[in-house]
């Protein structure tokens, strides 16, 4: 077990995109960085590796498997010794257009999707709170979506997981706030990630930049930079917040 008295940072699905900025931005604000990973050990080798100096650390779990959502909260505190911040960035999107889809596509989609966007994150609170609740509180971040308000028309199981996310957040930060735990969701549109790159690229790139009155989606940093504000600055009461980076592209009331 670790000695370090850096605070610990796991952020879930940080092999790219907002997850490794996420990580850098963490890192740079002097927290400890867990890198988690699914499939990915190439890509968050490279995240770990972008993190410079201190005892940053990878570990891969399957977040659709609770088990293993559970275990690797578990894994990560017999390994440093504390566990600080939890960001819950790993999720899936699979299009499933209901005129399109068969039910076996349907149906599995539904399956897959609530497994790793909303019952692993759920899972992964659990443990995470519950060692938070015996060690003085932390900041659990939830990354949730647009999606969640103005619908996912292609991929319903997605935009219902970010709904179910929020709503999550809103509860735990209720239960959890008498323990100095504090719980918010971050809901970026598009951002610049290369998972959205054949998007951006395509016929439809000019029509998804022009959402937004900036006329472009976020960039990474800017998703990592919201997090790391209510990570480490002193915004306990933003507990239960969901905050819109979504460069005004989706306004709701």
């Amino acid at each position: 077990m670790s000695t370090s008295e850096s605070p610990v940072a796991l952020i879930t699905g940080a092999s790219r995109g907002i997850g490794r900025a996420v990580a850098v931005e963490l890192a740079a604000r002097g927290l400890r960085v867990v890198v988690h990973y699914h499939r990915d050990l190439a890509g968050a080798e490279e995240t770990k590796a972008s993190l410079g100096l201190g005892e940053h650390l990878i570990e891969q779990a399957d977040l659709g498997d609770e088990n293993q959502a559970r275990s690797l909260v578990r894994r990560v505190i017999g390994e440093t010794g504390r566990l600080d911040v939890v960001v819950n960035n790993a999720a899936i999107y699979d299009l499933h257009p209901i005129a399109e889809a068969t039910w076996e596509e349907w149906s599995t989609a539904w399956r897959k999707t609530l497994a790793t966007n909303l019952i692993g994150p759920a899972a992964v609170l659990y443990e995470a709170a519950r060692h938070m609740m015996e060690h003085g509180g932390g900041r659990i971040i939830n990354i949730s979506s647009r999606g969640a308000f103005r619908g996912e028309p292609d991929a319903p199981a997605y935009g219902a997981s970010k709904a179910g996310l929020n709503a999550l957040s809103q509860s735990m930060a209720r239960a959890l706030g008498p323990h100095g735990i504090f719980v918010y969701a971050v809901a970026p549109g598009w951002v610049e990630t290369d998972m959205a790159a054949p998007h951006l690229a395509g016929r439809e790139g000019d029509e998804i930049r022009a959402q937004s009155p900036l006329n472009r989606v976020a960039r990474p940093e800017e998703i990592a930079h919201t997090v790391g504000f209510l990570a480490v600055d002193d915004t306990e009461y933003l507990t239960g917040s969901i905050i819109d980076v979504n460069g005004a592209s989706y306004l709701r009331s």
